[in-house]
């Protein structure tokens, strides 16, 4: 039966490779249990509720990947637009939540007409793939300095505005050592992934939560709930209770839509539509090429099956609770281990429902013990700088605002605004706009980007 649906022979693998190849995914982007609910609680989310959210999200998505398209790509709330959707839309701006789970779920929905045609594909081929580069940049660089902020590490000075903790005299607190065992965490993470270990982002924040229970026992970190800070030490391991899944289930149907303006839900939606646009296939092409998937004209086979899967399981995603659901890198380690189907998939989607009856000890990971994985996390989205040519300044000028934007401006979307209107512009005034081949839609992009600057 498994060979029958999957086509094991034909893609050259078994049932035993497939499932550790699944094993191996999971075990690489598991973080995102921790992370996720850590990230959208700050936006005012139940975490216990996003966990459960985000599990089932995950299961969902990977599994359609496997049914529609038969990948061994699995699925998650993607980091990133978890960041955009909390801190930026949320905190930044002020939407609700339910506002900005509803952005998602409209996004969702216009990316599956958009799957069931080529037009995604042609929106994708539209853009330069400067900017698709160095919007991966600028949002590494976003998620790293959220995690250096996390863990303390980076904090408010009222002359600098910006800072880093001191590691000595009496400011040396329950902070300073937050901040201390995230660094210890990065530097513990790095070597796991240099030395090849399977995991080693989800081992990383294991190994610095184990510290951060070892320092609460010693006295050098002490819970304080009032500023903040929580016990490390979970009191329970598993549960059976899932109830906390009402407090976000369906309330994208329940988002007061009167309370915002429809050209700024546009704005936002269309934020969300852009990121996940390449992030989705970037990570098709990148994945897919690293185990010889693309066929000879470097394009990949039932691509349409697998952008429909994604963007079912962004809306199906926001129905749930969580951000926009999209396709992760990390399905390249179980690529690695020699995963070539849905059935690789399958494994990491079960592994992800499997996971919710342990929540309590997922809900009990500090912020201090995720922080390295945002870090690394960044450190990965950075990689795509190198395809930036900055020998031609009318791509390297555009790029680099794009990317310095994102963190400075703490919003992606903005990045992406004055990238996309900064190399238009660029190449018109220069006179490089037939060499750079500026598309109709680029042009529509920016008048667009700018009339949300004057009228916003």
């Amino acid at each position: 039966m498994l060979e029958q649906f999957f086509k094991l022979k034909e893609n050259r693998t078994d049932v035993k490779t497939e499932v550790m190849a699944g094993i191996t995914t999971f075990m690489t982007m598991a973080y995102i249990l921790a992370v996720n609910p850590n990230i959208l609680s700050a936006a005012g989310m139940d975490a216990n509720a996003v966990l459960i959210a985000t599990a089932l999200a995950s299961f969902v998505g990977t599994a359609l990947m496997a049914l529609l398209a038969n990948y061994p790509f699995a699925l998650a709330p993607g980091m990133g637009l978890n960041a955009y959707f909390a801190f930026t839309v949320v905190l930044g701006k002020g939407y609700s939540w339910q506002i900005a789970l509803l952005a998602v779920f409209v996004e969702g929905l216009i990316f599956i007409v958009l799957s069931l045609t080529n037009v995604r594909e042609a929106i994708f081929n539209a853009i330069p793939m400067t900017l698709k580069s160095a919007v991966s940049v600028g949002i590494g660089l976003f998620i790293a300095f959220i995690g250096l902020q996390n863990a303390k590490i980076i904090i408010n000075d009222d002359t600098t505005l910006l800072t880093y903790q001191k590691f000595a005299g009496e400011e040396f607190s329950t902070v300073g050592i937050t901040a201390l065992l995230a660094l210890i965490g990065i530097l513990i993470t790095a070597v796991l992934l240099i030395k090849n270990v399977k995991g080693g982002i989800l081992f990383g924040i294991l190994i610095t939560w184990v510290l951060g229970m070892i320092c609460e026992l010693a006295g050098l970190y002490v819970p304080n709930p009032d500023a903040g800070w929580f016990s490390v030490i979970p009191h329970a391991i598993v549960s059976f209770d899932f109830s906390a899944i009402g407090n976000t289930f369906g309330q994208v149907f329940k988002a007061d839509f009167a309370s915002v303006k429809i050209l700024d839900f546009i704005v936002i939606m269309f934020s969300f539509l852009f990121v996940d646009l390449f992030d989705t296939l970037g990570t098709l092409i990148g994945v897919s090429s690293k185990a010889n998937m693309l066929d000879k004209d470097g394009k990949l086979p039932r691509i349409r099956g697998a952008l429909l899967a994604d963007a079912v399981a962004t809306s199906i995603g926001a129905i749930f609770g969580t951000s926009t659901t999209t396709t992760y890198v990390e399905s390249a380690a179980g690529v690695t281990e020699g995963g070539r189907t849905g059935l690789t998939a399958i494994v990491t989607g079960l592994l992800f429902l499997l996971a919710l009856i342990f929540s309590p000890l997922f809900l009990t990971i500090p912020s201090f013990a995720t922080a390295p994985a945002l870090v690394i996390v960044g450190f990965y989205m950075m990689g795509s700088v190198a395809k930036i040519d900055f020998n031609d300044m009318t791509d390297a000028i555009p790029a680099f605002l794009c990317i310095i934007a994102m963190p400075l401006a703490y919003s992606i979307s903005e990045g992406i605004a004055i990238g996309v209107i900064s190399w238009t512009v660029i190449s018109l005034i220069s006179g490089k706009a037939r060499e750079k081949k500026v598309s109709v839609l680029m042009y529509i992009l920016t008048v667009l980007f700018i009339l949300k600057y004057i009228f916003l």
